[in-house]
């Protein structure tokens, strides 16, 4: 039998009667902890482990099991603070203590900072040992020797407890060395810990809907002071170069209004103007019958009205769980007739937008950026800001598009291997 219950107090629910000190081989024993800032109270016999419990009993399967004999890492979990393998644990010996799984670290809307890092940096491999690693690393920059200080050389070391059996540690450094660079003052701390937050065997989301107890409301999340890029290799890179028939000057101007450069961005959608040129704002990318809607923040992170450059970052979830992150720079240059628009993006995907792969991503990120440059062109030369933004791209004419650019990358190689023969 297994209760869910508030927590009371802060800790785990109260015990109806004192635990025996003896109980007979499959006499069921109860147990109560907190797990996730969440209460609970099982019935097990005594000689089930905390991962069972966890998986079986909770339904938390996000800890995996892999050896059972505390050797590969895989189920490692935080008790009380520290990093436990969950297979080496008895449940009776976690009476009252406090239990946090990979669930707990965060929501695929509220991802921990690490989440976004392993995906940022392919750290996720086939996935398997991903929670382990998760957990892990969390435990060696919030509670290590070290904390965020820690040298990225001494990683391959302190990561050792966890084994990877697709061998892609390389991505699993990366993504922790870069937490590490980015939270000099601490490790944030779990973000799915909050009452009632238990994540059950039937669903991937916290049974805690927005607004709800224990859920913050959209209104009450504050936007983070700057949008930053992870420090690996982008998933997809950009270059558009695009002949405008409007001087410099005038493309400058609405690159310059930001209002009128978001009207430009095929299907995205101007929200809020915040305080250190920073933009709340909303995207909308069809690919058939995927639809992605993201929201997020760009923020302005340099603007050389002489040269005509800036560089902007943005970063945006939707509810689905993907993610998409940017380094965009733009830079109108004059040209005999006009002015030539060059965009280079540097884009870093994860969840569901990133099973597009590389191609597919970076085919549809180019026509998006084409669209841009003849809004762009259009508002210059009328002085009119675009009222609709261009429609997201179709799936046909994305795939058009991409066997006309294979086959013209095709065609010189032939050529080329004919005339060797």
């Amino acid at each position: 039998m297994t209760q869910l219950e508030d927590r009371t107090a802060g800790g785990p629910p109260r015990r109806p009667e004192p635990r025996p000190d003896r109980v007979a081989a499959g006499e069921l024993v109860e147990v109560a902890m907190t797990v996730n800032g969440t209460g609970v109270a099982v019935s097990v016999p005594a000689r089930v482990h905390l991962a069972d419990v966890l998986r079986d009993h909770l339904g938390l399967t996000g800890t995996h099991l892999g050896c059972e004999h505390g050797v590969c890492g895989m189920c490692t979990v935080l008790v009380d603070g520290a990093a436990a393998r969950a297979c080496l644990l008895f449940a009776v010996q976690c009476e009252g203590a406090e239990v946090v799984t990979v669930e707990g670290l965060g929501t695929p809307d509220d991802q921990h900072p690490l989440q976004q890092a392993f995906s940022a940096h392919h750290g996720l491999q086939c996935g398997f040992c991903t929670p382990g690693m998760l957990m892990s690393s969390y435990d060696l920059l919030d509670a290590g020797p070290d904390g965020t200080a820690i040298a990225p050389e001494e990683l391959p070391e302190q990561m050792s407890g966890v084994l990877c059996r697709c061998t892609g540690y390389r991505g699993i450094l990366a993504a922790v060395a870069d937490v590490a660079a980015h939270h000099p003052d601490g490790l944030p701390g779990p973000r799915n810990c909050a009452g009632r937050t238990l994540v059950g065997r039937g669903g991937g989301r916290s049974t805690a809907a927005r607004g709800e107890e224990g859920a913050p409301a959209p209104d009450d999340v504050a936007p983070p002071a700057e949008v930053r890029v992870p420090a690996g290799a982008p998933s997809a890179t950009v270059e558009v170069r695009s002949e405008l028939a409007a001087p410099v000057e005038q493309v400058w101007a609405v690159l310059d209004d930001f209002d009128r450069l978001a009207r430009c961005l095929p299907g995205a959608e101007l929200l809020e103007v915040l305080p250190g040129d920073r933009f709340r704002g909303r995207a909308t990318v069809a690919l058939g019958p995927v639809r992605l809607s993201f929201e997020g923040l760009a923020q302005v992170v340099e603007r050389e009205p002489a040269d005509h450059r800036m560089r902007v970052l943005a970063q945006g979830a939707d509810a689905g769980g993907s993610a998409t992150q940017a380094d965009i720079r733009l830079h109108a240059e004059p040209a005999p007739g006009g002015t030539v628009l060059r965009a280079d993006a540097e884009l870093f995907l994860s969840g569901r937008v990133a099973q597009f792969g590389r191609a597919l991503a970076g085919d549809v990120s180019r026509r998006l950026f084409e669209q841009f440059a003849a809004a762009v062109e259009e508002t210059a030369l009328t002085g009119r800001a675009t009222s609709v933004p261009a429609g997201p791209p179709s799936a046909l004419r994305l795939l058009v598009d991409l066997v006309r650019a294979r086959v013209r990358g095709f065609l010189p190689r032939s050529r080329g291997r004919g005339g060797n023969r």
